[in-house]
This record gives C-alpha cells, structure tokens and sequence, in this order.
C-alpha cells in the first residue's frame, strides 16, 4: 500500500484523471486523421443549429405574411366599398376638370356590362359632376338588344334637357353598329376613325328551317302547343303566309322607331337617307359615313381631349364591387407573392455562400 493512503484530506490531490487511450493527445503528432473526427462533428452541429434558425426565421416570416394578406385584404376591402356606390368609380382625378368617358364595349344586353342600367347609372354619375366638362361615350359594339339600346339613347336625351351646357360625344372606335349607332344617334357629336365601321340602321330576326334534315334522320317533332301559332319560329316547319307577314310587321314596327331615333339625333345632318340607303341595313366606314352625315368628325378620346384643352380624363365604368374588390386584392397577392419569392431565393443565396465561407 502506498505512504499516500489514505489521503490527507487537506492536501491537494495529487492523482490524475485518466487519459483515454484513443485521445488526440496520446496520438503521436504525424497521425494523418488527429482531430479530425472532432472537426466533422463539431460542423454536422454547426450545420444543424444553422438550420434550425433558418426554419425559424422562415416560420416566422410566412406569419407575418400571412398576417399582412388578412390586413391587405381588410384594407382593399374598406378601400373598395368606400368608392362610388353606383358605378366604382375612383376618386383619382375628378376633383379637377376633366373629360368623362363611358364605355360601351362589346354586345348590347341585359348580361352583359354594356346594358342599359350599369352604362346609365355611369353617365348619369358624369352629367352630376360639375368638374365633368364635358362626357364622351367610348363605343365599340355590334350592337345588340334594341330594348337596351333604346333605354340607353333615352337616357342620354333626358341628360342632354338636364345639362344642355355639357355636351355628350359619342366616340365610335372599331364598329358603333346596330344597336350601337343607336345609341351613338343621341349625342351631340359623333366622332369616329376613318376605318370604324358605321350604321347598320335595321332589325334582324334569324330564323332557320331543318326539317329537310329532319326527315333524312329519322327525327320527328312531338312538341305540343296551346295556340295556333305558339311554335311561330319553330325551326321543324316552314312559316305560313300569314306567320311570315306578322313577322315583318314587327321588324317593320321596331326598324321605324329605330329610324325615327336616328333622324331625331342627327336631324338635318342626314344626307339624303332614301337616296343613299341610310336605313338600309348597310354599313360604312368612317370617313363615308361622315360624307353621308351619320358621323361628324374624325378622331379618339385623345383627339376629343386635345380639342377640348383638357389633359384629364376620368373613366365612369360600371363595375361589379365584389369583382373590383376580388381584382385588386389578387393583384396584390400576385405582387406581394413575387416579391415573396424573390427575397427568398436571395435570402437562401446568402446564407448558402455564408456557409460555403465558412466550411472552408
């Protein structure tokens, strides 16, 4: 047994704590892998705690941009029922005197955005601006329902009585047909491009027969009617006589108020209608139809801006709310989502060359 034992509590230890016989220190100094095994696991941890930041940092970020779509969403929202109740127009620009311009844009009917309330309620909102110096009706339409139509040209009129010092342009830009020319009729001017098309002044009603069809196939027509002449545009039986005469009268019937809109718009400025087939059903371009008088000058909204010295022009388009509020918060999302990604990939750019950097 050693002197030493037992030990004397108030001296110091004089033993050793055991060296393992695989550490570093008792390798000898030429060993080709001394410490590299420690080197390896201290960057697998390194690696691991980056990582974990990294997807806290993200978890983080996605929050908060989620909270700043609900908040986005809340203010576009607020933003977009705080607007015109009647037709969505913005505030931009109608402070201060400017152009009012309505659209009226593809097929005239009830479903559709060129109809006979939604483009009436937008000039009406025009008329009502006293900073409207004057409102152009932007028309690129075939034409359409002649009931829609004949409201709008009525509405046009009464505005017209109400605010005889405002003055309505009707501005035609690829066609101002049919029911379009209608409605152009009521202006006080109208303007077009020397290649629009113009007039059209007629009624139209399809009706086709297929019973020859019919027969080859085999097909036989049970429909069953209370009154005489119910299936009147049945397409599986010709039209009597007396049928096809009822017809015409009822064209005949709409084609002259259609007629009696024209003549009552333009007035004299009409160039001999019978002799040159104004009411024909036939279709000019811009520069024959200002010769004949169912136009007045060529030129655009641009042209109409210019001449009226005016550098502001005001859009009174119907929209739908939930359409306009939907619209513009996707778009948001779209930018917000694009700039989102971009960070992104910059972000993880950074933080891949930092950590490249670092392992070297």
């Amino acid at each position: 047994m050693s002197d030493n034992w037992p030990p004397d509590p108030n001296q110091p230890s004089q033993s050793k704590p055991p060296v393992h016989p695989n550490h570093t220190q008792n390798l000898p100094p030429n060993a080709p892998y001394a410490g590299q095994e420690w080197q390896l696991l201290e960057k697998t941890l390194m690696a691991s705690l980056v990582e974990q930041r990294r997807a806290r940092r993200w978890g983080i970020f996605f929050k908060l941009i989620t909270l700043g779509y609900v908040l986005l969403f809340g203010a576009v929202v607020a933003k977009g029922c705080s607007g015109s109740a009647k037709s969505g127009v913005s505030n931009i620009g109608m402070s201060k005197p400017h152009l009012a311009v309505v659209d009226v844009k593809g097929v005239i009917s009830s479903d559709n955005e060129a109809n006979s309330q939604a483009v009436g309620e937008a000039l009406t909102e025009a008329f009502n601006n006293d900073q409207a110096q004057a409102v152009a009706l932007r028309i690129n339409s075939p034409g359409g329902s002649p009931v829609q139509s004949d409201e709008i040209w009525q509405t046009m009129t009464e505005l017209r009585k109400a605010h005889p010092n405002k003055k309505l342009y009707a501005v035609i830009e690829d066609m101002g047909a049919s029911g379009a020319y209608y409605i152009a009729s009521a202006a006080d001017e109208i303007w077009v491009n020397p290649s629009s098309l113009v007039g059209s002044i007629g009624v139209i009603m399809p009706s086709y027969n297929v019973q020859g069809l019919m027969d080859k196939l085999g097909v036989k027509d049970g429909t069953m009617t209370a009154g005489e002449h119910k299936d009147i545009l049945s397409m599986s039986r010709p039209l009597s006589d007396f049928e096809r005469q009822h017809i015409q009268g009822v064209l005949d019937n709409t084609h002259a108020h259609f007629i009696n809109a024209v003549k009552q718009g333009r007035g004299n400025r009409l160039k001999n209608p019978d002799a040159n087939q104004l009411f024909s059903g036939l279709f000019w371009s811009g520069v024959q139809a200002i010769n004949l008088g169912l136009a007045d000058k060529k030129g655009g909204i641009s042209t109409l801006e210019s001449q009226l010295k005016l550098d502001n022009v005001v859009e009174y388009n119907p929209e739908d709310p939930v359409k306009k509020v939907f619209g513009k918060f996707a778009s948001q999302i779209g930018y917000g989502f694009g700039e989102t990604v971009s960070k992104g990939f910059a972000s993880q750019l950074t933080h891949a060359a930092a950590n490249d950097k670092g392992m070297q």
